[in-house]
């Protein structure tokens, strides 16, 4: 079973109280580090383990002095720690040592949480798919009946998207979670590159190959993009699902829940609000990405202006992908199908999507150019009758009963139906 978490919970790994918590987990890799080398003794180090401890609001207090956050952390700690062996603590590092790496393990925590968010998404869409893989509807391009497809096969692409988007997510992951303990502009002036490899090992990531001031941004600009191209996948689904729930196809429609109400004017009203909402969320989070893209390049070995942007941007974005992971998985778990309005569509205007199995046995007979015309000419001529016009009924004109029956075959086009599912495992 995998365990669902609420946006309290990744919004928690984004808090304070977690921030600072995180920065002493590296400060301490790092103490750890320098006893296997042998720079701070056993008896220090076990001082400083039992004693390490901070205070958020005194944090602040002494922040409004020294007008800077890791000082103010280290303050506070090293009051905690006491005078005899405050000065082991932050050898040779600066700030962005720890902020970064520090960085690195809220995102790794973050994205423990939306990975787990994507497998149940992906297991739900999957057991749709498999629920509708010969429940046929209408297959569509450019918003117009194009020919017959089934509902499952339209859900295989849903999963094939979200699986592309997890890989990407995946490898940004991946090249984001680098922990950097090099000093002021990386050279390790101050502290030996051992430091960094055994701090790294401690905390689970990899040490940046070079790194100046900061990590380069560019791999937290992939990271962001990544988040975004998972949600324009959920847009993508969203966007589908609204279309379908229009009254014009009522093909679909998102739950609607005992005492739920539409409109304020309007009681008929079932509105897809939860799409509508994701739609506009992946908009957000695409906004996001162009931030992170703007934080790539820095003066020099480094400024801090990706630094604002990164206290917004990075807690929204996985908050939001974590929202609207689970929003959209409700959707799809309380998705109302409409087969027989499927069908209805499939057969509007005497079926004329099914002319190219017309134009196709047509073919057989004379050229291709002709063949086109009149199918063409009688599909249009049903079309232009509306309700009245019956493509299937024109087409009799042309061809045999029995070849009008193959032409007007749904079966036929799910032929390779199970062909594609086996290259899902399905």
């Amino acid at each position: 079973m995998i365990k669902r978490y609420s946006r309290e919970e990744i919004s928690s790994i984004w808090e304070l109280e977690n921030k600072f918590a995180t920065y002493l987990k590296v400060e301490l890799a790092v103490c750890k580090a320098y006893n296997k080398l042998g720079v701070i003794p056993d008896e220090a180090l076990s001082h400083i383990l039992k004693t390490a401890d901070f205070n958020v609001e005194r944090i602040d207090e002494i922040e409004q002095t020294v007008r800077h956050d890791v000082i103010a952390f280290l303050t506070n700690v090293n009051e905690n720690i006491g005078e005899k062996y405050s000065s082991y603590m932050h050898m040779g590092l600066t700030s962005s040592d720890v902020i970064d790496t520090a960085f690195a393990l809220q995102i790794k925590e973050s994205s423990k949480i939306i990975n787990e968010d994507l497998d149940v998404l992906l297991n739900s869409i999957k057991e749709l798919a498999q629920k509708h893989k010969n429940t046929v509807c209408l297959g569509r391009s450019h918003g117009i009946g194009a020919e017959v497809i089934t509902f499952g096969f339209k859900l295989l692409n849903w999963y094939d998207m979200l699986q592309r988007a997890k890989e990407r997510f995946n490898y940004a992951l991946d090249d984001v979670l680098c922990g950097q303990i090099s000093g002021p502009v990386g050279t390790y002036s101050n502290v030996n590159p051992k430091v960094e490899e055994i701090t790294c090992e401690l905390l689970g990531l990899k040490p940046a190959k070079i790194s100046t001031q900061v990590i380069a941004r560019d791999r937290h600009s992939a990271y962001i993009s990544a988040i975004a191209h998972i949600a324009s996948a959920i847009e993508t689904f969203s966007i589908e699902i609204r279309h379908l729930q229009r009254w014009e196809v009522c093909e679909v429609e998102e739950g609607f829940s005992s005492g739920q109400k539409g409109s304020s004017a309007m009681p008929h009203k079932k509105n897809p609000i939860a799409t509508e909402n994701l739609s506009g969320l992946a908009r957000v989070l695409r906004s996001n990405s162009i931030a992170a893209m703007e934080n790539i390049a820095l003066w020099h070995e480094r400024d801090i202006s990706h630094s604002s942007v990164e206290r917004i941007i990075f807690p929204d974005s996985t908050i939001l992908i974590d929202y609207m992971l689970n929003r959209f998985n409700n959707v799809v778990n309380n998705l109302v199908v409409k087969p027989q309005n499927m069908i209805k569509n499939i057969n509007k205007y005497g079926g004329i999507i099914f002319s190219q199995a017309c134009l196709l046995k047509l073919c057989q007979k004379m050229t291709r150019e002709e063949a086109y015309k009149i199918v063409q000419k009688e599909a249009l001529d049903a079309f232009n009758l509306q309700d009245a016009g019956n493509f299937k009924e024109n087409m009799k004109k042309h061809l045999s009963q029995e070849e009008i029956e193959e032409c007007f075959c749904e079966e036929k086009y799910l032929e390779n139906i199970s062909l594609i599912y086996k290259r899902f495992g399905l």
